[in-house]
């Protein structure tokens, strides 16, 4: 059994751990309120905006340049972690699925680009070296619509240029505090929503006037919800980030306060054999005495 001081210094770097674990999860909790009001704000504006595009855009043969399909000859993957650590296996599973549609694009011979949003995607994804990378971690910091709206119009402006053919967004999309749903999404081309999964059109509105004209308004549309998507995807991430975060070190000061309780039992259990080996040797000390 360990002596005294050994568990005594076990016992106060714990209870150290424990205090900076629960401090860090009050921190979170904060932040992930910020976080899960902005996205819970921002989804049904979205979801209104992909709606209408799915109504005018019936898949009559008025497209914009965001959604010519042509063989994919370079592919660019956008993947979203976060700036820091300590939020279980929140960077992990984006970066294992990164990794996961590198292989299979490398496979199909594409040339493939790649832009990180989050230090531990920057740093992870620099030992790709048949990969040209952009990073940009500093929208994480303050996640403003303006700077995150210049990226995703940087990208289309590629594509409509002929320069990358696919775009596809890798992140964790919010569920809840204790749960997120990995996501791969296709950014670009643009897909018809409506008859993507189903080839359904029956539940299409036709009550729309269009002034000036149905091009004129995909053309303003589209770059609008193209926007608001990317910059969904990246209040989806922060949110699912802060929530992932909380639990983990929920878990971590629920894990602490059980060693605690361990590591305290094993103290006094060597301490009260400490006074026993003390009591029975005064006590043989005084029988010796008195022989």
């Amino acid at each position: 059994m360990a002596n005294l001081k050994e568990v005594r210094t076990r016992i106060a770097s714990v209870s150290s751990t424990q205090q900076i674990t629960s401090a860090m999860k009050m921190v979170s909790a904060a932040k992930f309120r910020r976080a899960q009001n902005a996205i819970i704000g921002m989804r049904p504006y979205a979801a209104q905006l992909n709606e209408i595009i799915a109504d005018i855009d019936t898949g009559d043969g008025v497209l914009t340049p965001y959604h010519v399909v042509r063989p994919v000859q370079t592919v660019l993957l956008v993947v979203v972690t976060s700036n820091k650590g300590l939020c279980g296996a929140f960077n992990s599973n984006v970066l294992k699925l990164a990794h996961q549609r590198l292989a299979h694009w490398r496979s199909e011979g594409v040339a493939i680009r790649m832009v990180c949003i989050g230090k531990k995607a920057s740093e992870q994804m620099a030992r790709q070296k048949d990969v040209q990378i952009a990073s940009y971690d500093e929208l994480l910091d303050s996640p403003a619509f303006d700077p995150i709206a210049t990226l995703a119009d940087t990208l289309m402006d590629d594509f409509a240029d002929k320069k990358i053919d696919r775009v596809e967004l890798i992140y964790n999309q919010f569920k809840n505090s204790l749960s997120q749903v990995l996501f791969c999404e296709q950014f670009l081309p643009v897909e018809n929503k409506k008859t993507s999964h189903t080839g359904d059109t029956s539940t299409t509105r036709n009550d729309y006037i269009f002034e000036p004209s149905k091009e004129d308004i995909l053309r303003e549309m589209i770059p609008l919800t193209l926007r608001s998507t990317f910059y969904r995807m990246v209040l989806d991430s922060l949110a699912a980030e802060h929530g992932a975060r909380m639990t983990a070190m929920q878990k971590a000061t629920d894990n602490a306060t059980e060693l605690l309780k361990e590591l305290r039992l094993s103290y006094n259990k060597a301490r009260q054999a400490a006074i026993t080996n003390e009591i029975i040797e005064i006590v043989s000390g005084s029988e010796a005495l008195k022989g």
